[in-house]
């Protein structure tokens, strides 16, 4: 397996598009993007599990529920959620519009849309250039795409990887927004998957669920789930591999594939939070099973006490294990040992870095251990947590399953950016 350029444009068959239409008042950037199949699709999607659900989800939950899909077209600046029955007829023009000019059913569309809630979607603008969206699809349209799904994001968020199924070579590609409203279900997300390998749509949302449950569903930046997560795949089959149908070797390769790109994506939407100056990742081992290790990470890493904690580069391991405490898990605080880590010169997030895959000089402090709080290294811990990068490893001694979760420091930024959004 390894990673490489493209995006959602990297597997067979798919092309992109982005272009600015005109939906927000002063973007200056691309506001859609077109995502194309010459196949038509098995496909996969999970949602918001906030009961408040935005039109395009409504209707895109409504198409993928038969296991075919061939197009995705999506839009910032505007939600179109909390918009009514002119919001669900806007949703229906998006689809429409896109099925037009690709020449396929409307029903085989994924629509998205994230950004301001309760204002309607001005539709025209997008059917006013669908045309010159659909001329413009391509191989390197990934570029105008990732770009045009951005709402509050720094950096886009795009990566692919190549691997073997079956003694055919596969590829996997994907692109997502998310930098704030994002709390473990997702979040305000939308994330775009492709992929040449053949699988049927039910293994396909089966590898899609257990991947996302250890990855994307392991973020947190403020606590808020949105009104608009989405993640859909696509797949295919032109890669040629004999279709998975079933668990086996190529189903375990196929999700070792998708857990590698999807945890690179939610690291980026971590490492991208709003306001953000660091990405933490807790990692938490010597647990009795792997649901009581995530649950322990998450509420480490959604803690707005700890958040602040690492903004200020306090090693308050106490702000940890209260935030442990009351997180519903069952372990033992007098077996538990906290360390930070950190490596030199590591990055948060970056277009095309890959997030925590760094060889820099790794630096460590435990700060607790069985129970015990230690007579630790201040100045060392300062360094440990003046990276980019943090990571805090949590030992529970009650077992030996693991789990990880990823989350940003809560700084002033946050407030400034959230207090005037809309305005």
């Amino acid at each position: 397996m390894q990673f490489i350029d493209g995006g959602v444009t990297a597997p067979q068959g798919f092309t992109a598009s982005g272009m600015l239409c005109g939906i927000k008042k002063g973007r200056t950037k691309n506001d859609t993007a077109l995502i194309f199949s010459e196949k038509p699709c098995d496909a996969a999607g999970v949602f918001t599990q906030n009961r408040v659900k935005a039109e395009s989800v409504k209707l895109t939950k409504q198409n993928i529920s038969n296991g075919v899909m061939q197009a995705v077209i999506a839009n910032s600046g505007n939600a179109n959620a909390c918009t009514g029955e002119q919001g669900r007829q806007n949703a229906l023009r998006m689809a429409k519009a896109a099925a037009g000019v690709l020449g396929i059913k409307a029903e085989d569309v994924v629509v998205c849309s994230t950004g301001v809630i309760g204002q309607q979607l001005p539709v025209e603008v997008i059917e006013s250039h669908i045309q010159e969206l659909k001329d413009s699809l391509s191989k390197e349209g990934h570029k105008e795409a990732r770009v045009a799904i951005m709402t509050t994001d720094t950096h886009y968020k795009e990566c692919a990887v190549e691997t073997t199924i079956g003694g055919k070579t596969v590829r996997i590609g994907a692109m997502c927004k998310g930098s704030g409203m994002i709390h473990i279900n997702l979040g305000t997300m939308l994330a775009f998957m492709t992929t040449d390998c053949s699988i049927s749509p039910a293994m396909l949302e089966k590898a899609l669920r257990s991947s996302i449950a250890g990855t994307y569903n392991c973020v947190s930046i403020d606590g808020d789930t949105s009104t608009n997560d989405t993640l859909t795949i696509l797949a295919n089959g032109m890669a040629g591999n004999a279709k998975i149908e079933s668990e086996g070797k190529d189903y375990e390769d196929f999700l070792a594939a998708l857990n590698e790109i999807n945890t690179q994506m939610a690291m980026k939407i971590a490492g991208d939070g709003e306001g953000a100056t660091r990405l933490i990742e807790c990692n938490v081992t010597g647990a009795k099973d792997v649901e009581t290790a995530r649950t322990l990470a998450k509420s480490l890493i959604s803690s707005s006490l700890v958040k602040a904690a690492i903004f200020g580069k306090d090693a308050n391991f106490g702000r940890f294990l209260c935030a442990m405490g009351y997180s519903g898990a069952d372990f033992d605080p007098d077996k538990v040992t906290i360390s930070y880590k950190s490596h030199k010169g590591a990055k948060r997030h970056g277009a095309t870095d890959f997030i925590g895959r760094n060889d820099g000089e790794e630096k460590s402090v435990m700060v607790y251990e069985k129970g015990v709080p230690l007579n630790f290294d201040e100045e060392k811990a300062l360094e440990v947590l003046s990276e980019d990068e943090v990571i805090v490893d949590v030992v529970c001694g009650d077992g030996n399953a693991s789990g990880t979760a990823w989350g940003c420091d809560l700084t002033y930024d946050y407030v400034k950016i959230n207090g005037d959004y809309r305005t």
